[in-house]
């Protein structure tokens, strides 16, 4: 933190240019001070030092490495709460079950720093996502944003690769095209080795081990192996749009159906009205991915969505209705939206009153008011989701 400039820094420098006649670094890092999870400076009369033995001891070095790299901001000092260590232990468990998929099903590791040839739109698509995840960890790195670095390799890897990637391909390894399932083995390994050099700084002990039990023939431990090349010749936009618009389909339709409690279960039909003709065809290539990962009974293009009765997600140009009268009371879930919003709506007030209140933000401790402002927000948020939820059931 910052209470060791003077006591280690600048000795350091007024010592090697005075004993050396230069001088010693060009360079240096200085990490903010790590509180405890509430923002206090660690003390033992107060009774909250954290001894990183009991957390390395509980979650792992790795987990608690990562969580200082991901709260490094700069300019701001590091809050620790042990449920963000628990959070990322979660997130080497996640990327650990993703190794383990990969591995039964055949994929292996590749110590090749270009990709594998791919004419598969997936495989295409994911390819140029690792070199967009590559290029954003390296400029991170590069410029000392450790918490954007750490950030960017996340959410690729649990979001793109593991919730989106392992999903897509799934009936591609068990279906009967040899080729296709071989070129997908190839290139899954290929990202997943991408992936574990990306976060091998981050987490060196997992990575490491994954590393070797994907490949018994390693020529090296992954800590000598090459860094990942941020190539943007490596995006294919025709795979980039179209696996984008099949995601954001199917993020959206899963998201209303959250948003107005329809049972994980049920299996719904979905009507399609203005798809654009190129649209149309990813729709047909993709019916299968759509209707397993969306939860749907069936999908149809149709002149026009009814104007009641159904719930609406706007996808580009296009809208998708989805029939609920079936697994659904409409009318008494409108009912639990209104409740709802109004709850919120009176939230926000109580919120807004408080913050607008001087005595309140002058004399209150400044944890408090950050939270009340963080409250705010997320009230405001929650309230919007509720008001698009009820105006999607038309």
């Amino acid at each position: 933190g910052f209470d060791i400039l003077f006591f280690w820094v600048a000795r350091m420098m007024m010592s090697g240019l005075h004993f050396m006649g230069e001088v010693p670094f060009r360079q240096v890092y200085l990490t903010g001070l790590v509180r405890d999870a509430k923002g206090e400076k660690m003390s033992k009369s107060k009774g909250n030092v954290i001894d990183p033995l009991d957390f390395i001891e509980k979650y792992g070095a790795d987990a608690l490495r990562f969580t200082l790299a991901a709260l490094e901001s700069q300019g701001r000092d590091i809050k620790l709460a042990e449920s963000r260590v628990e959070g990322y232990r979660n997130f080497g468990t996640k990327l650990w079950n993703a190794a383990r998929f990969c591995h039964m099903n055949g994929i292996g590791g590749s110590d090749d720093l270009a990709p594998p040839p791919a004419t598969l739109t997936l495989n295409r698509w994911i390819i140029g996502e690792t070199g967009k995840a590559a290029a954003a960890v390296t400029a991170a790195l590069e410029a000392f944003r450790f918490d954007n670095a750490a950030h960017a390799i996340y959410h690729f890897t649990w979001g793109t690769f593991c919730d989106w990637y392992l999903e897509f391909i799934k009936p591609v390894l068990l279906g009967e095209d040899a080729a296709a399932a071989a070129e997908t083995r190839a290139v899954a390994g290929w990202v997943l080795d991408q992936i574990l050099v990306l976060l091998h700084p981050f987490m060196p002990f997992i990575t490491e081990e994954l590393w070797h039990a994907l490949a018994d023939d390693r020529e090296s431990d992954l800590i000598l192996a090459r860094w990942p090349v941020a190539n943007a010749s490596l995006v294919d936009e025709v795979a980039d749009a179209e696996i984008d618009w099949l995601i954001r389909l199917i993020a959206g339709i899963r998201s209303a159906r959250s948003e107005v409690n329809v049972p994980a279960g049920a299996r719904v039909p979905a009507l399609v009205a203005d798809l654009a003709p190129e649209r149309s065809v990813w729709l047909e290539r993709h019916r299968d991915l759509i209707l397993r990962l969306a939860r749907l009974e069936s999908i149809a293009c149709v002149p026009s969505v009814p104007a009641k009765g159904a719930l609406q997600i706007v996808v580009d140009e296009a809208t998708v209705a989805l029939p609920l009268a079936s697994v659904l009371d409409l009318d008494e879930e409108r009912a639990r939206l209104e409740k709802a919003i109004a709850r919120a709506e009176k939230e926000i007030r109580g919120l807004e009153g408080r913050l607008a209140n001087e005595q309140f933000t002058a004399k209150a401790p400044p944890q408090v008011v950050e939270e009340a402002r963080a409250r705010l927000v997320a009230e405001r948020e929650g309230a919007d989701r509720l008001r698009a939820a009820l105006a999607r059931l038309g």
